[in-house]
């Protein structure tokens, strides 16, 4: 019986090894990232911070310890990412950004794949009233100083452009299309706060006024001012961009040329990072959120819906929408750290 007994508890004990063991075994595959700081960064546009989130919260359910946001402009992120100071940026624009990936080190310090929110249109609006009762349609027509004044508010006599941010790689476009195109003695390129300088533009839209801005999809300004019915996008008369992509043609499959290249948001991280992190890595390849899905999250954030509070809670809502994709992801990056 002593003898039964002593093989029954050394049996017991060899059981219970191995389920600690095999529990182990399912807690390091299940939380691969356990112990991992991750560090994202973002850039000063607030409606950024739900597609960032929406990383964020993924990494936290692989484990990962996220830190808070850290805010930072586009060239400066793209280094940091680069140098290993900072982990992920959420919102690569490619190809707007192709200067600032490149400058950053490219693909020798910057990880890189897959599509986290595929085309994403940019461009030239005008809204629709002004341009039927002046047959406008093309950027170019604003070099003639007649055409100009419709656009004028601030009565100096050229066309007033609610332009973009210094930083995001949209303005250096734009300042390229004033001299390409003619414009520069025509059109002020009017910066600063885009949301304050879009928010201008919309009251003076809403009292009667004509007007002329930049914007990009997805963005809520089209959920506002809607394209083919408020405002209409304005044709470039040919491809001309800065920097490396000078010789890109900007136009799209229906023939239309915007001036500016479809963009793919990317989700981009430090190399060695990512190499050092499979589950992670392949989480940034196969996240996909639609522009709709952006869009609408980024107008309930203009109707006021814009504490770290709301956009969390609208992140947590994503989620549970979407869970069964949500988790397709995840199980895709616990394969990965196999």
């Amino acid at each position: 019986m002593t003898i039964l007994k002593k093989l029954t508890t050394g049996a017991a004990i060899a059981v219970t090894g191995s389920m600690l063991m095999t529990g182990a075994a399912f807690a390091d595959h299940h939380m691969p990232g356990k112990g991992v700081e991750v560090q994202p960064l973002k850039s000063s546009i607030a409606e950024e911070t739900f597609q960032t989130l929406l990383v964020m919260k993924a990494l936290e359910e692989l484990g990962y310890d996220v830190k808070p946001i850290q805010e930072i402009e586009y060239a400066a992120g793209h280094v940091a990412i680069g140098n290993g100071d900072a982990t992920f940026l959420a919102d690569h624009w490619n190809p707007l950004h192709a200067d600032f990936y490149t400058a950053a080190g490219g693909d020798e310090k910057i990880y890189r794949k897959g599509v986290y929110s595929p085309g994403a249109l940019q461009g030239y609006l005008i809204d629709k009233k002004t341009a039927d009762k002046y047959n406008i349609t093309n950027v170019s027509q604003l070099a003639d100083p007649e055409i100009a004044k419709l656009f004028d508010n601030n009565g100096d006599g050229k066309a007033d452009l609610s332009g973009c941010n210094p930083g995001w790689g949209c303005e250096g476009v734009i300042e390229h299309h004033l001299d390409a195109y003619g414009l520069r003695d025509t059109v002020t390129h009017n910066q600063g706060s885009y949301s304050a300088i879009i928010a201008d533009t919309i009251t003076r839209y809403k009292a009667g006024e004509s007007i002329l801005y930049y914007t990009w999809t997805p963005y809520w300004v089209s959920g506002v001012l809607v394209p083919g019915k408020d405002v209409t996008w304005l044709q470039v008369p040919f491809s001309s961009l800065p920097g490396e992509r000078k010789d890109a043609d900007t136009s799209l499959p229906d023939g239309s040329d915007f001036g500016f290249q479809v963009n793919n948001q990317q989700i981009i991280a430090n190399k060695a990072w990512a190499e050092a992190n499979p589950a992670a890595a392949k989480l940034f390849e196969v996240m996909e959120v639609s522009a709709n899905d952006i869009s609408a999250q980024n107008l309930r954030m203009r109707d006021g819906e814009k504490s770290a509070e709301d956009i969390g809670r609208h992140a947590d809502a994503w989620i549970t929408a979407h869970r069964e994709i949500f988790d397709g992801w995840l199980e895709e990056a616990r394969a990965a750290a196999k």
